[in-house]
């Protein structure tokens, strides 16, 4: 995807992001090879060794294997394998059966890239499933991957890059035949969450804080798109309150944000770190380390969390 906006990006429209699970689930209902879902069950027990050998085994049988590659590719990302990681991946969308399913896989590769912060490959993969997704003339799934490119490039600190992708999904998505006002408010809010981050990241308080008072005002106008999108408010200005120094206040409203979100976990383990509370900071590191996603919010957190309880 920082926020997330993850979606707001994966989670910003309640999905801002299909949020990749440990393993890409299948399209149509079809049942995950037993395979997939006993290496899941693993990786949600932090156990990827074992997993990964589940995984391998499989693909001795079969090669070209592609949930085999995608789940071995996914399961080496969370153990900062991605070198590896991307061989598996790109056999995968070698492998591809369909259209969709290597639009599905490319993204899958975009997410290993931004495990490592490279905003630049991110995007190289993102676009190629915004392609897809414009081939099928689908505007709110293109809005939806350029801002999860948008949102790797800000975690990842590369802001021009941020912004511009930000405001491509924005652009776009308002394109969409015949969109009802509550997706256009949707499209607003993230918007101004994502200028008011930016702002906030380049030091200038006074435009974030500009962009801030834009979005309460989108969410108070739209009552009911406020109901699934004001959890994001409060991660919002815990936010940008942090990047502005004010880290009293970045700790009381990082508290009302998702606190399942990976992201939230590291940004208000920073906050208690600059308070000088270490032992809370460690805590919530630990639980961000322990994150399985395979999406921007995970991709940003496991890593650095991983870095802080090593050090």
């Amino acid at each position: 995807m920082q926020p997330g906006i993850g979606r707001l990006h994966y989670s910003l429209a309640a999905t801002l992001m299909c949020a990749l699970s440990v393993s890409a689930q299948p399209r149509g209902g079809q049942p995950q090879p037993e395979f997939v879902r006993q290496g899941q069950d693993l990786v949600r027990q932090g156990k990827l060794d074992q997993a990964l050998e589940i995984y391998r085994k499989e693909l001795e049988k079969s090669p070209d294997s592609v949930p085999a590659n995608n789940a071995a590719g996914i399961a080496l990302d969370l153990m900062g394998r991605g070198d590896e990681a991307r061989k598996h991946f790109a056999a995968a969308i070698k492998a591809a059966p369909t259209p969709q399913a290597k639009a599905n896989l490319q993204r899958a590769m975009a997410m290993s890239y931004a495990f490592e912060s490279d905003c630049g490959n991110t995007i190289k993969y993102e676009q190629q499933v915004f392609d897809y997704h414009a081939s099928e003339s689908d505007f709110y799934q293109q809005g939806e991957m350029a801002d999860e490119a948008a949102r790797v490039c800000i975690d990842a600190g590369d802001l021009d890059s941020a912004y511009k992708w930000y405001k491509i999904g924005h652009d776009i998505g308002l394109k969409e035949p015949g969109i009802k006002s509550d997706r256009v408010s949707l499209w607003n809010f993230r918007w101004k969450h994502a200028q008011a981050r930016i702002a906030a990241r380049r030091g200038d308080k006074a435009e974030a804080q500009k962009h801030i008072a834009a979005a309460k005002a989108i969410l108070d106008n739209d009552p009911e798109m406020a109901k699934a999108q004001a959890v994001f408010f409060p991660y919002l200005t815990g936010y940008v309150a942090f990047y502005s120094g004010d880290y009293k206040t970045a700790l009381v409203d990082l508290q009302k944000a998702n606190q399942n979100d990976p992201f939230i976990q590291c940004l208000t383990a920073q906050a208690y770190e600059k308070l000088g509370d270490k032992e809370h900071a460690m805590e919530l590191y630990q639980r961000a380390a322990n994150s399985v996603s395979h999406n921007p919010p995970a991709a940003y957190a496991r890593p650095f969390a991983r870095k802080k309880i090593r050090a």
